[in-house]
């Protein structure tokens, strides 16, 4: 199941990507294995996968423990600042900081470890209130100013989690809102901020992100299929 559903998600996205005049090579399928045991992560894994995507901080390191060390792993849940240290120097990438003191708490265990950690800004593209991120708006561009300045982070692009809906196409609208806002920032030439990825789509609507600029799509049901969503976020 889990080779044909890989499959058929990569179709889906090189499809997508035609159409957009887009190359497939320029989006990355990010598993998102968050409940699922290893043994399904060691299938996707046998297949090809090699970016994972966790929304919790313990699963994310019980698996990066027991899974082959070539894997990115991708934090794409609600992240505590006092769970950062667990993180820094196993994650390839964090998806989901909204703010300067989740950032700070970042840098300093970054510098502490003496690595570069790679991060996203998450935006509320939607301004669902049940959702975490930043407003779609000129407050993500002043927070990249801020975090820019913190050693040994590294802002590359924006985030965001589009509501759940039947239609995807009704989620274009927030795709496109922030793709533009990575644009308005980019013209800013922010030292240390690049915007070369976006994170967003999801089973329901990765395709809709895609033609919208989507360098990174989470997609968890249709790999592995359904979960119990109950502490769910994030894809």
């Amino acid at each position: 199941m889990i080779r044909e559903n890989i499959a058929r998600t990569e179709e889906n996205i090189r499809q997508a990507c035609e159409l957009a005049g887009r190359r497939a090579s320029e989006v990355t399928l990010i598993a998102v294995s968050k409940t699922k045991p290893l043994s399904m992560l060691q299938e996707a894994y046998e297949y090809g996968c090699r970016d994972f995507g966790e929304n919790k901080v313990q699963e994310l390191v019980e698996k990066y423990e027991a899974l082959p060390r070539d894997i990115r792993w991708h934090m794409i849940g609600h992240l505590q600042r006092n769970k950062v240290k667990y993180i820094v120097g196993r994650v390839y990438l964090i998806h989901s900081v909204d703010s300067l003191r989740l950032a700070e708490e970042i840098s300093r265990e970054s510098v502490k470890k003496q690595v570069t950690t790679d991060i996203l800004l998450e935006v509320n593209a939607a301004g669902e209130e049940s959702k975490f991120g930043l407003p779609c708006n000129g407050a993500v561009t002043e927070l990249a100013a801020q975090i820019a300045a913190l050693p040994a982070i590294r802002i590359r692009g924006l985030m965001t989690v589009a509501p759940y809906v039947e239609d995807p196409e009704e989620n274009r609208q927030y795709f496109r809102a922030l793709k533009q806002l990575s644009v308005d920032i980019m013209r800013k030439n922010i030292d240390n901020v690049s915007m070369d990825v976006l994170s967003m789509g999801m089973t329901g609507d990765y395709e809709v992100a895609v033609s919208e600029g989507a360098g990174c799509v989470r997609v968890g049901t249709g790999i592995f299929g359904e979960r119990d969503y109950t502490n769910s976020a994030g894809e």
